[in-house]
């Protein structure tokens, strides 16, 4: 018994820290972006685009890697993955071509989009083995991971080291989170006697679950990406004060899935997720009618305190059906969800300029509704 214990302690941590080194790795290029965006003279358009191949990569990685987790297992496609990442890190902050940093930030793409499977597989099976709610904790450490990357690289390049220096340093300590990881990272997937599969197209409720995903992802990234320009236009807050809506949102996020578990043990996962998503629409609409800067910061607070445990607990629910695999759902899951990150933006913007921020942020409300009304139909059909 001391064994079995000690051995899914090791698995628990070790998929934490990937986790964590993932979280890291995407804060790190953060404040990168605009160090080369001037290094490279692109403007604003053009970085878009450059920024956009990084998507694409993810997209692209995402099915494949169902086929690679069902052939080489767990550990196998982390160790690659994350060790790439650790490697492109310092290639994003020094190189210096359009062309090279679009191919290099694709490659990028890929090799998160496979961490990020896998991963997340590796958190189902985990979960699943020990029977208890970790999901929202391993959540919390990529968003912790975030923070740090972001916080850690910031502070190196105030302090006057280089981009490729810095980039280095995090690299170096992204390295060393993996070795100290690769111990209890599981060396298979799910159904080792399932047919490997190349190409997936998800349906029935796993569709549904990706569908819901893609709505949270969509939420997510619009308050990341339009949060302050909704603070300014819509309550003509100050610059300043605008810049703290994602930071609002960050923070209940982050502490909501670091008390997520303990939540949905005492409360069951279908009740959280409804609770969750209400939690969100109460946010949405506290920050569209109320004519406050300074509540809607508050109501971007509760945005994120609902969004927070709504892709833990869909990832979960992903785990447990029998409709196909847990690796192919997996991989299904997220790659309608990623779209939500990568096209939502855009899609924010147009609906905009059709009509104006405020109706956008309607919208995103309203695909909180969805969530809520769904839950109990999509927990049926699992």
């Amino acid at each position: 018994m001391t064994a079995i214990t000690a051995t899914a302690g090791n698995e628990r941590v070790s998929t934490r820290l990937i986790f964590s080194l993932g979280g890291i790795v995407l804060g790190a290029w953060a404040p990168l972006v605009p160090l080369a965006k001037a290094r490279l003279g692109l403007g604003d358009g053009a970085l878009g685009l450059v920024l956009l191949s990084m998507g694409v990569g993810s997209i692209v990685a995402m099915p494949m890697t169902a086929f690679l987790t069902s052939r080489f297992g767990c550990r196998q496609v982390i160790s690659i993955s994350a060790a790439g990442l650790c490697l492109i890190l310092p290639l994003l902050a020094s190189v210096g071509s359009v062309w090279v940093i679009a191919a290099t930030l694709m490659v990028f793409g890929i090799v998160m989009g496979c961490t990020s499977v896998a991963m997340n597989l590796q958190a189902v099976l985990v979960e699943r083995k020990e029977g208890r709610a970790l999901m929202s904790g391993f959540h919390a450490m990529f968003s912790l991971g975030g923070i740090a990357g972001s916080g850690a690289m910031a502070l190196l390049l105030a302090g006057g080291i280089t981009p490729l220096l810095a980039a280095s340093i995090l690299s170096l300590g992204m390295a060393t989170l993996l070795v100290l990881a690769r111990p209890g990272l599981l060396p298979y997937s799910n159904d080792s006697s399932a047919k490997p599969t190349a190409f997936i197209i998800p349906r029935g409720v796993v569709l549904a679950i990706g569908c819901l995903s893609l709505l949270a992802m969509l939420a997510e990234g619009a308050v990341l990406d339009w949060g302050a320009l909704f603070m300014i236009e819509v309550h003509n807050a100050e610059v300043g004060l605008s810049g703290f809506a994602y930071t609002a949102f960050a923070i209940t996020m982050t502490l909501g899935r670091l008390l997520g578990g303990r939540f949905r043990t005492a409360f069951g996962d279908l009740v959280m997720l409804v609770l969750s998503a209400s939690i969100a629409v109460a946010g949405f609409l506290v920050s569209l009618l109320l004519p406050s800067a300074v509540v809607a910061l508050l109501g971007f607070m509760l945005v994120g305190a609902g969004i927070s445990n709504i892709a833990p607990i869909l990832f979960t629910l992903t785990g447990r059906t029998k409709r196909m695999p847990a690796n192919l759902a997996v991989a299904s899951v997220l790659t309608v969800g990623y779209v939500g990150i990568i096209a939502g933006p855009a899609a924010i913007g147009l609906i905009a300029h059709a009509t104006s921020l405020q109706m956008a942020f309607c919208l995103l409300c309203g695909a909180m509704v969805i969530i809520a009304l769904s839950s109990r139909s999509i927990f049926h059909r699992v």
